[in-house]
């Protein structure tokens, strides 16, 4: 038996890619849209030893040991097979006598996260936070638009550029909470500083940013005092557990309660209701999972092995519901996830367009990871397989009364005038 057959038996015939390996074998079509190449035994150590197919497919990606030639996303047509494959031991044995000397087993490739202590301490958070917002802050310049916002952008039209949708966003989020001048305006997982240069900027408020990230405390706190606006927005390098010096009249969350955890979901609301002044709002931005019928094309394996360590997503019904039973009104509920794509692709377009420059700063392992992950969160937005959801919500007043309108009041037709 040769490499190709191997393949074939263990995904299946007819192949929406092509597979070719270095014995001189292949399978699938000659002119499929994207080929893999199997460039060495070590390919096949990675898939055959790893706890799951996806996972060692990932590895072997990672490593180089798999090369992708073509179309990315015509990878992801592989989809309803890869995450369920399942190695047989008569197919071990097959590959056992295809390799001969050369099988052996790998140590996963370093880029590869190896949670310790107790889940979602704040420890271990912190080290979650740094394994993917560490890594440079050059590389999200070249991913991400000038701002550096790192989320879910709002396209007034189609074909607005990522800075644009980006300012957008803040703006449509901010106005959510009613901001006006001297207010106190708390982020929680600020980034690089974006949303709460804005909000000081143009809604004159008071705003405080908390991150775990030292990378992203590092230049947020510059960049606010390139904006000239020291005096007004504070970046801290905080768990948000330790947060201790509310009432806030505004608390903003974009982007972070995906590394909160399931588990920790009560504690995050608790003190998110705690640092709120009665009569606030609070906008929670975050990705959502549908239910398991229609699962994502990467399961948590992968994203918790390689992009977001620990991240943990939960359907928007129940974070509606937590928060509910946290102590806040639910009062309104968007989903954008019609504009997440366009955000993913752009981002992805940005990497592809600065790749050199990408694999300097980060070296080629990682960057292929930022490649697949890229694409593959683009192509499950696409489809529907994954949403963002914003909810709104408010603290009720001591009487039991809240102040919030009977109508929205934010109107998203003034958008378009902050970009560029």
């Amino acid at each position: 038996m040769r490499i190709a057959d191997w393949i074939e038996d263990l995904l299946g015939p007819d192949l929406p890619i092509r597979f070719e390996a270095y014995d001189g074998s292949a399978t699938g079509a000659p002119d499929a849209p994207a080929t893999v190449e199997v460039r060495s035994p070590d390919a096949l150590n990675r898939v055959v030893f790893a706890p799951s197919g996806e996972i060692g497919f990932a590895r072997a990606y990672v490593a180089g040991d798999l090369v992708l030639h073509g179309d990315i996303n015509a990878l992801f047509q592989v989809r309803d097979r890869l995450p369920d494959v399942t190695v047989r031991p008569r197919q071990v044995l097959e590959l056992a006598r295809i390799l001969g000397r050369n099988a052996r087993r790998l140590p996963p490739p370093p880029e590869e996260a190896r949670g310790t202590g107790r889940l979602h301490s704040p420890l271990r958070d912190r080290k979650a936070v740094s394994h993917h917002y560490d890594v440079s802050n050059r590389f999200y310049e070249l991913v991400l638009d000038p701002s550096m916002t790192y989320s879910c952008a709002v396209f007034e039209n189609p074909d607005d550029d990522l800075h644009t949708a980006q300012a957008a966003k803040h703006e449509l989020t901010l106005r959510k909470l009613a901001l006006e001048p001297g207010m106190r305006h708390l982020d929680i997982g600020c980034g690089w500083g974006a949303h709460v240069i804005h909000a000081a900027r143009h809604f004159g408020v008071r705003s405080v940013g908390v991150t775990l990230s030292q990378a992203q405390y590092d230049l947020a706190r510059k960049k606010v005092a390139e904006a000239g606006l020291s005096d007004m927005v504070e970046i801290r390098l905080q768990d948000y557990r330790d947060i201790d010096d509310g009432p806030y009249d505004a608390i903003s969350s974009i982007g972070m309660f995906e590394h909160v955890g399931i588990d920790n979901t009560g504690v995050f609301l608790d003190k998110m209701h705690d640092l709120l002044v009665p009569g606030g709002r609070a906008v929670l931005h975050s990705i959502t999972t549908r239910r398991p019928s229609k699962p994502p094309w990467f399961r948590p394996d992968f994203i918790r092995a390689y992009i977001f360590p620990d991240g943990e997503l939960q359907p928007v019904g129940d974070i509606t519901d937590a928060m509910q039973l946290h102590g806040f009104d639910v009062q309104h509920v968007e989903s954008l996830s019609q504009h997440y794509g366009p955000t993913l692709h752009r981002w992805h377009h940005n990497m592809e367009q600065n790749w050199d420059e990408a694999v300097a700063e980060v070296g080629d392992n990682r960057a292929r990871l930022w490649r697949l992950y890229l694409a593959g969160c683009a192509f499950n937005f696409d489809e529907g397989r994954i949403l963002v959801h914003q909810v709104l919500a408010t603290r009720s007043h001591e009487d039991g009364h809240h102040s919030f309108p009977f109508r929205p009041d934010w109107d998203p037709s003034h958008l378009q005038r902050f970009g560029g």
